[in-house]
């Protein structure tokens, strides 16, 4: 009698398959740019350069302080000038003086003028002018870079060189002519000694009469006193201006008649200048009413208001003020 089982199969026996394992390997597992980031933990990666390469330095300011109007300024009225007396010493026009004192150098051409325009008006104020240059120039982004020597200086060497031999040569000839005419006036000069000879020995001694001259030997003649003498005769050879700054300082300037600077600068309390010209002295007073002033000798009277600015010339003749 044979059996059924229904529902199952018979058991059939299967081979398992082992596969084989690789033997551990020193070399680090590569890792895709995901795993890499993952095992970071949100570190930084850097690729090129990194940030704090990028970084900028700082560029230094102008340090603070006055500028360099505001120290014209100050240095202006403590002088005790107005921007009228510095214009007319300085020869620099009123609003471009009054545009500087406010940093204002539109007027002045360009930063080249205006520098100029800085120096003249720090000697004028009797500041020194070089930190004054040098803040403007940081304001304005730095000096102006030297311009760069060109070629043509080597030209001037090489023309300098060039003329050697021809001088030479210029001096000989002009050796040989001085020798020649040299021995000429030699001979010249022994040909007259031997007439003047000739003519000495053929004529008679003739006594010469003394000469007397009027007026010099006469005992009741007057003559002027030497004091008389120096007053009438030192306004006649030149013309003498003393400045005596007797009430405060002031800033004067003075020229002869030829337009040349004697003196431009301060004149401290209690100083004294002394200006000759054999024509005529120029002066240029930026606080009148502290200046004494003696012309030729002789005192000036006229009376000018503290802070008034003069302009005065004298001649010989003066006292006058012209």
């Amino acid at each position: 009698m044979v059996s059924h089982h229904r529902g199952k199969r018979p058991y059939r026996w299967r081979k398992k398959c082992v596969r084989p394992v690789a033997p551990p390997s020193d070399t680090p597992p590569r890792l895709n740019l995901q795993q890499v980031a993952t095992r970071s933990k949100g570190a930084p990666v850097s690729i090129g350069n990194s940030p704090e390469d990028d970084s900028q330095s700082d560029v230094p300011s102008v340090d603070d302080g006055p500028s360099v109007g505001e120290t014209l300024r100050k240095a202006r009225i403590e002088a005790g000038l107005s921007i009228e007396a510095v214009s007319a010493a300085t020869r620099v026009r009123a609003p471009i003086v009054q545009g500087i004192e406010q940093d204002d150098y539109s007027r002045c051409g360009g930063d080249v003028y205006a520098r100029g325009h800085i120096r003249t008006l720090a000697r004028a104020a009797g500041i020194d002018p070089k930190p004054l240059i040098e803040r403007f120039d940081a304001e304005r982004g730095g000096a102006p870079a030297p311009t760069p020597a060109t070629p043509l200086f080597e030209a001037e060497r090489i023309r300098r060189a060039e003329p050697r031999r021809p001088n030479w040569t210029a001096a000989m000839v002009a050796a040989i002519v001085v020798v020649i005419g040299f021995v000429g006036f030699t001979l010249a000069n022994g040909n007259d000694d031997k007439g003047g000879h000739e003519a000495a020995e053929g004529s008679t001694p003739q006594t010469s009469k003394p000469v007397t001259k009027p007026g010099h030997d006469k005992p009741g003649g007057t003559r002027p006193t030497p004091t008389e003498s120096a007053i009438a005769a030192a306004p006649r050879d030149k013309v003498t201006v003393v400045v005596e700054a007797a009430d405060g300082r002031s800033w004067i300037a003075a020229r002869d008649h030829n337009g040349r600077t004697l003196f431009d600068g301060m004149l401290k309390q209690g100083q004294t200048k002394t200006f000759q010209d054999k024509e005529k002295i120029g002066l240029i007073l930026g606080d009148a009413g502290a200046i004494d002033l003696v012309v030729n000798g002789k005192p000036v009277d006229d009376e000018f208001r503290p802070g008034q600015v003069e302009r005065l010339s004298y001649t010989k003749g003066d006292p006058a003020a012209g």
